[in-house]
């Protein structure tokens, strides 16, 4: 399949490089300033990125909806989401980048670290958050530049800064209330463009069906297909918008073997036909 969307671990330097244990904090400024304050759309598939905005304004582009965000606020990137950047020139703040094996560090699959790096949003900091992120981001960004490597100190300071930025979020009690329904939402990541049914993600889960439909509609208000057929038409929605692959590259892409029913199905879940999302080139 023909691909734009273009794909690194620091934007604008190449090929992404290999993923595991991979940290790196920088300034805004360092890099946007190089690009006129603009980081155009892009997507990182092994690193969850964290924007810091301390002051200034960014306007956020996240899987082609469009916010703005004034500071202090941040933003955390999953990976595979395809976004960019542009900022009012002269604003302060700080980009964080993480392999996603950063998420090891979790104590479990209840542990607001893993949603944290998995759902990714915006938010906007208190004072008192806003205070404590960015002293530690001033930690880590010395650190880098006197040692040249990640140690130790570094990632756990990068974990504490996370865990600090993602408590602004507005809680999700339903959702933490079962540590499974985390796990059943890691499964899908996984193994969406397979096809799985449900008795995969049940059995994997040690549950019935029923009892795995029974804590999506608990703790999400849906059904576990619906959980599998929103994130496949996500993915689907990333690669039209943002690539050249035509809807059948992309149906073959993502498992369907029959383009018409992926049509079918992108229209059902988007309530928009493939060819609406395709960006036609100026």
């Amino acid at each position: 399949m023909a691909q734009a969307i273009p794909t690194y671990s620091l934007y604008g330097e190449g090929a992404a490089r290999s993923s595991g244990g991979f940290a790196h904090i920088e300034t805004i400024a360092e890099r946007s300033a190089l690009h006129d304050w603009e980081i155009g759309v892009h997507r990182h598939d092994h690193f969850v990125q964290v924007l810091l905005v301390e002051e200034g304004h960014a306007a956020v582009a996240l899987d082609g909806a469009q916010s703005g965000l004034e500071g202090p606020g941040r933003v955390i990137v999953p990976a595979g989401a395809v976004h960019g950047f542009r900022f009012r020139q002269g604003t302060r703040g700080f980009v964080l980048t993480l392999s996603t094996d950063f998420s090891t560090r979790a104590s479990g699959p209840a542990d607001l670290l893993l949603a944290a790096l998995a759902r990714g949003g915006m938010a906007a900091l208190s004072r008192d958050a806003a205070r404590r992120a960015f002293w530690l981001a001033r930690e880590m960004l010395g650190l880098q530049q006197e040692w040249q490597e990640q140690d130790p100190l570094f990632m756990a300071l990068a974990e504490a800064l996370i865990r600090c930025v993602a408590a602004e979020a507005a809680p999700d009690d339903d959702a933490r209330a079962d540590r499974r329904l985390e796990r059943f939402r890691q499964l899908v990541e996984l193994h969406y463009r397979q096809h799985r049914d449900l008795d995969f993600y049940a059995g994997a889960l040690g549950m019935t069906r029923r009892t795995l439909s029974r804590m999506t509609a608990a703790g999400l208000g849906c059904s576990p297909m619906d959980v599998i057929h929103r994130r496949m038409a996500l993915e689907a929605h990333r690669l039209l918008r943002f690539t050249n692959a035509t809807a059948a590259q992309v149906a073959a892409e993502l498992g369907f073997e029959d383009p018409s029913y992926f049509s079918r199905f992108y229209q059902r879940m988007t309530g928009r036909r493939p060819s609406e999302d395709k960006v036609i080139a100026v």
